[in-house]
């Protein structure tokens, strides 16, 4: 029994060295975890020794820390071991790490796969396959956890509970080393930032140029909130309008809107950001843009961009953060980015507005054909446009020269001329003037004007203005009376393009028009009101002509003719004149409405279109001539224009106008017909183009039925003819032509045409 005592008393005593010895090595390994932590200057540092003397402690292949971001809400790790060393972000209630950082209870899992929470996606893309797991909270000594400790496939068996303890208190040894490094690296982060953020506001803020510094803006914008596009807004109190003359991910091109609408009209105008996660369900977006665009926009942050004085001077718009929506730390970093260069988008807008009106300024002296040089009150020329060059071409150099020095004794009228401006401060024209400039003599039309500054009425000097009036400019003047002045410009200035004006013979397509209810106008108008009418009239029918390269021909009474395709060859001169007449009839329409709505007389209008090839010239005796066209053709749209009233029409063109047109235009055949004075059947079309479905509902039904009833009335099929017509006034009661053949075709009936009737309808009038 002694012996017995004794061995259990060595058992017992070997049992408490080995308890003492293993508290010995986990107390020393504790201390050594403290004192490694304590040498590492930086988190990434704590994080490689941690990893490593956990899973050498407990035997095992790998091992991860994750620590808690609070901000993202997401679980991080720097380092692991194996092939894994960049930074891994999962959320913090995601997986077996998620769910032990949520309950704050450590896990052991013996069989990883069998464990529901468990991401095998991991192993399937690294290759590696995990078995065995712990994971246990990382706690400070206030119990708060901070992350999450994870090891995996322990070497000889599965983790134990001692393990388990193990690592629970190595963590927590560690626990505030990585909390302080923690908070350093994220003081350094944000001392960073805000240095590079002082760095580029201070660069930003010394670009003058508009265009670059919103594009810089807007690229730093987007980098800073990780978004895929920005737009910067900014306010043009002269128009109301936001403008932007770039955007990221799209082309460089100025945006304007008005300053109220959509998001960032909102913004703008209440002075309060918006952040709208989905912008799809907010009523105030426009998909439009994502349609033209193939953008999708997902979210949205705007923030109105507000100066020094606290006055809203634009919006910054963001777009679409990636991986999540904006967060309120983005939109105070947006707010305090903006109104850092508030102040250089303000300068630099203030300079593209000086540089676009001196830019404007000299475009609008470059393009004009006047000559203008400025004086200073010393009379020393300061400034010239190209004209004023051009006019003067021969003289010495205009620029820094004396006017004085530049005049002859006989042109010293212009000094006292310019004094007597200078002490009136009242400009004053000179026509038909002869003037010479450094040895060279012109005739101008000469206006002198003071030039004083806006801001404190001071003389600023002089300014001439010069029209050269001559024989080629008074010849183009005179042309261009009856012709467009690009045309006239063209033949002047083209090799022998005078020789036009001595008579050919070429092919170009004739318009008549005249108006329809004049008579009335004249009776209750009188003289003056109806010289008035015409005058407004003409105005505007002639622009249409000339938009379309016509040349007017004459006014007669209150008609009109016009030439397309002379004196310049027109390729398109049928199309042109089309067009001209369709442009006609849509004017009138909108000046009746405007005389209607002043409770005025309204007209309306027939044009008669023929191409032929007809004699152009000069025409007249000696002392009066006038250039025109002469020739069959003529006559025939002459002929054309006036049958508008028997077929209730607009435009009648001719076949031969058909032939010649390259475009497509909404127009019916409507008769075979022998106009006066001529024996030959020309076929006559109708062209409605200028319609909308307001004024001839159903036009493509009506023309089809119409075509039908055309068809049967030439092959003397009246009933069927009548039938067709009658369907046309169905479709459209106003359409006064079907009515016309209805009569026609019952008349016919009654009185059949021979079998050889050729359907030519014979012209008794004019």
């Amino acid at each position: 029994m002694s012996m017995s005592s004794q061995e259990t008393g060595h058992r017992g005593g070997a049992r408490v060295r080995q308890s003492a010895g293993q508290a010995l090595r986990r107390a020393t390994l504790l201390l050594e975890v403290s004192r490694r932590c304590a040498q590492k200057s930086t988190l990434d540092g704590i994080l490689q020794v941690l990893v490593e003397m956990t899973s050498n402690a407990l035997n095992c292949d790998r091992g991860t820390l994750f620590l808690n971001d609070p901000v993202s809400g997401e679980l991080y790790s720097r380092v692991a071991q194996g092939n894994l060393a960049r930074e891994i972000r999962v959320l913090n209630s995601a997986g077996i790490v998620g769910a032990v950082f949520q309950s704050g209870e450590p896990a052991l899992i013996e069989d990883a796969y069998a464990d529901e929470r468990f991401n095998s996606s991991v192993d399937e893309r690294t290759g590696y396959r995990t078995q065995t797991i712990i994971c246990v909270p990382v706690r400070t000594m206030s119990d708060e956890i901070i992350g999450v400790m994870q090891n995996l496939n322990k070497r000889d068996g599965l983790f134990t509970a001692e393990d388990l303890s193990l690592l629970v208190d190595m963590t927590r040894q560690a626990a505030i080393a990585l909390q302080s490094l923690q908070y350093i690296e994220q003081i350094e982060r944000n001392r960073a930032k805000e240095m590079a953020f002082l760095e580029l506001v201070s660069d930003i803020n010394s670009e003058f140029d508009l265009s670059a510094l919103l594009q810089r803006v807007v690229a730093e914008t987007c980098n800073m909130l990780q978004s895929e596009r920005a737009t910067i807004f900014l306010h043009d109190a002269t128009t109301q309008t936001l403008f932007s003359r770039v955007a990221s991910g799209g082309e460089i091109a100025e945006i304007r809107l008005p300053s109220h609408v959509g998001i960032a009209g909102a913004v703008f105008t209440s002075a309060q950001s918006m952040n709208i996660p989905y912008a799809y369900a907010d009523l105030r977006f426009n998909p439009a843009f994502d349609r033209q665009t193939g953008f999708f926009t997902r979210s949205i942050l705007c923030v109105p961009i507000v100066n020094k004085d606290n006055r809203v001077i634009g919006v910054t718009q963001v777009l679409n953060k990636k991986g999540g929506v904006f967060s309120d730390e983005d939109e105070q970093r947006l707010k305090a980015f903006t109104a850092q260069v508030s102040i250089a988008l303000e300068n630099s807008k203030l300079f593209d507005d000086v540089r676009r009106v001196k830019n404007y300024n000299d475009s609008m002296l470059a393009s004009m054909s006047n000559g203008v040089i400025t004086l200073d009150p010393a009379l020393k020329i300061v400034t010239g446009n190209a004209a004023a060059r051009r006019i003067w071409e021969g003289a010495p150099a205009l620029m820094g020269a004396s006017l004085p020095d530049l005049l002859t004794e006989e042109g010293a009228w212009l000094l006292d001329k310019i004094a007597a401006v200078q002490a009136e401060q009242v400009s004053d024209l000179l026509p038909d003037v002869a003037l010479t400039l450094g040895g060279q003599t012109r005739s101008v039309n000469l206006t002198i004007s003071p030039l004083v500054s806006e801001a404190n009425d001071s003389q600023l000097g002089s300014m001439l203005m010069f029209e050269d009036i001559s024989t080629e400019k008074r010849m183009k003047s005179t042309m261009a009376r009856y012709m467009d002045p690009v045309i006239a410009a063209q033949m002047l200035d083209g090799d022998g393009g005078l020789d036009l004006l001595g008579g050919v013979s070429a092919e170009a397509t004739i318009m008549f028009s005249d108006v329809r209810g004049f008579t009335t106008i004249t009776e209750q108008y009188g003289a003056q009101g109806t010289v008035a009418f015409l005058n407004e009239y003409f105005s505007l029918m002639v622009d249409c002509i000339s938009r379309e390269g016509g040349m007017l021909d004459k006014f007669i009474g209150d008609a009109i003719m016009a030439c397309f395709g002379l004196p310049i060859a027109q390729e398109d001169h049928a199309d042109r004149a089309l067009r001209a007449g369709i442009g006609m009839i849509r004017a009138l329409w909108e000046w009746n409405a405007e005389r209607r709505a002043q409770g005025l007389k309204t007209v309306d209008m027939g044009l008669g279109l023929n191409t032929d090839t007809v004699v152009s010239g000069n025409i007249g005796s000696p002392k009066r001539m006038d250039y025109t066209v002469i020739g069959d053709g003529v006559n025939l749209a002459s002929r054309l224009e006036s049958a508008c009233k028997a077929y209730s029409a607009r435009i009648l063109i001719s076949e031969s106008t058909v032939g010649r047109l390259r475009g497509t235009y909404r127009m019916r055949d409507i008769d075979l017909v022998v106009v006066k004075g001529k024996t030959e059947p020309v076929r006559v079309f109708e062209v409605l183009d200028y319609h909308d479905a307001a004024s001839f509902p159903n036009l493509t039904d009506v023309v089809n039925q119409f075509s039908d009833g055309i068809l049967a009335y030439r092959a003397q099929n009246f009933t069927k003819a009548v039938e067709r017509f009658e369907r046309c006034l169905v479709l459209n009661p106003a359409d006064r032509l079907a009515q016309t053949y209805i009569d026609r075709c019952h008349i016919l009936a009654a009185n059949p045409p021979p079998a050889d009737w050729d359907a030519v309808w014979v012209m008794k009038d004019k």
